[in-house]
């Protein structure tokens, strides 16, 4: 067979048809790859979906990051006497440290925004219960109150424990039943509580707390964010900021990335059972 020119082969790689073939390039195989490429596009689409799909998405959380960094500067202010239904009780405190001056209202700020900037990529919409760290307050009373008003389908407030420096390990706080308007949401707040105390050991490391609680789990009646909560709420003490080497960790900023990131996957166990 007498060999084809170059410029033939080049118009025969473009239009197969012009060489009488209907192989690979042929006129056939194009016509027919539009349309499966459309049938398959149609049938990737709903997987595209679920996997661009956001988990939190339609999902309200309230994070309170215990104290505030200026309370010191308006002991007046937080002092003052609020009622918590079983109880009264200060406004707010000014929190806890470590020994080297690290303290409990810096860190409870910094992991909470942390954990908004994560539960938002996973869809959710996150409120936070103050605007920084330099201020006084909001109350105890006023915190919960944010968290009813819009409504959470979870809310948790971050602390870091000041106990003896023996002591160690982190422990979830949960509400009792007061006869008031808790009760409606202990139950839901047990579950918050389990599922984020499963999460936060697992992400973190942190061991269970060795004096407070059976198994990380405290319940409590006298705390009035607890108290006063429409919404499921829980407290984590994340550890004690008097022991040494956890007081190390709370000052490694990787290390309250690993918590925030633990918080959030309790939070979304919780909140997609």
């Amino acid at each position: 067979m007498r060999a084809l020119p170059a410029s033939a082969l080049a118009i025969c790689g473009l239009i197969a048809s012009a060489c009488g073939g209907t192989g690979i390039g042929g006129a056939a195989a194009g016509q027919a790859a539009p349309a499966n490429a459309a049938r398959e596009a149609v049938q990737q689409a709903p997987a595209q979906k679920a996997a661009q799909a956001k988990p939190l998405a339609g999902k309200v959380v309230v994070i309170d990051p215990g104290h505030n960094g200026g309370n010191y500067r308006n002991p007046a202010a937080i002092n003052r006497m609020v009622d918590v239904l079983t109880k009264r009780k200060a406004c707010d405190t000014t929190g806890t440290s470590t020994n080297s001056g690290y303290s409990e209202a810096a860190f409870t700020w910094d992991v909470s925004k942390r954990l908004v900037k994560v539960l938002q990529a996973r869809g959710a919409t996150v409120k936070l219960t103050r605007k920084g760290n330099n201020g006084v307050g909001p109350c105890i009373t006023e915190r919960a109150a944010i968290g009813n008003k819009a409504g959470a389908d979870a809310a948790i407030s971050v602390h870091g424990d000041g106990s003896a420096s023996a002591n160690h390990g982190f422990h979830i706080i949960m509400p009792k039943k007061i006869n008031g308007p808790v009760d409606k949401v202990v139950g839901a707040s047990s579950k918050l509580g389990i599922a984020v105390r499963d999460a936060f050991a697992k992400g973190t490391g942190q061991p269970y707390s060795t004096y407070i609680g059976r198994n990380a789990l405290d319940y409590r009646n006298d705390l009035g964010g607890l108290n006063l909560s429409t919404v499921p709420k829980i407290f984590i003490e994340c550890g004690n900021m008097r022991n040494a080497a956890e007081a190390a960790k709370f000052q490694d900023p990787k290390f309250r990335q690993r918590v925030a990131v633990a918080l959030a996957n309790g939070l979304q166990h919780y909140l997609e059972a």
